[in-house]
């Protein structure tokens, strides 16, 4: 949680289709993620919390809001793994039963989430859909390396999940004068 998780994927396809209002502009579309705190502390609120120290983790269930700086993840099901040597460190966050992620412009939703933190790497796997400014992106499996700024939407196998194998995408269209 502690990086723009949508960010890079709208960068890619908003820039390179020049779909948003940024890039209609002759601009790069500019996240709210952009400038995000990741040295700003993570908040979360449950239901409940299952502390399972012997194993370094803890389990949040139960209409889960995780916040950090503009960034919001909303979940059935969180568990966070940590370190404990000289202090918690978090090293990675599951989300399970629909996670939503957003942001102030952009928003994205999956069956399952994968937050690794010491490889700066977010996926978010099964029924994916990528929002931002009226476009959308669709597939299986969205992988954004943190590190690099690459993202990638899989479809997945044929016919497994709503993306039947397929990433889809539906892009805004400026509208343009009629010249006669």
């Amino acid at each position: 949680m502690g990086r723009s998780v949508l960010l890079v994927a709208f960068m890619a396809t908003a820039a390179a289709l020049g779909s948003s209002a940024g890039a209609q502009q002759g601009k790069e579309p500019i996240s709210a993620l952009k400038g995000l705190n990741s040295n700003a502390p993570v908040v979360v609120n449950s239901d409940r919390i299952e502390v399972q120290d012997r194993a370094d983790r803890a389990i949040f269930s139960g209409n889960v809001v995780a916040t950090q700086d503009q960034l919001t993840l909303s979940t059935a099901r969180l568990t966070v793994a940590y370190s404990n040597s000289g202090g918690i460190q978090i090293d990675r966050l599951d989300a399970a039963g629909g996670v939503l992620v957003r942001s102030p412009s952009e928003t994205a939703r999956g069956d399952f989430g994968v937050y690794d933190l010491d490889r700066k790497l977010i996926t978010l796997i099964g029924n994916v859909q990528l929002q931002r400014q009226g476009n959308e992106v669709r597939g299986n499996r969205l992988t954004l390396d943190l590190n690099t700024g690459r993202a990638v939407m899989d479809g997945g196998p044929p016919g497994v999940g709503q993306s039947g194998g397929r990433v889809t995408g539906r892009f805004t269209v400026p509208q343009r004068q009629n010249r006669s």
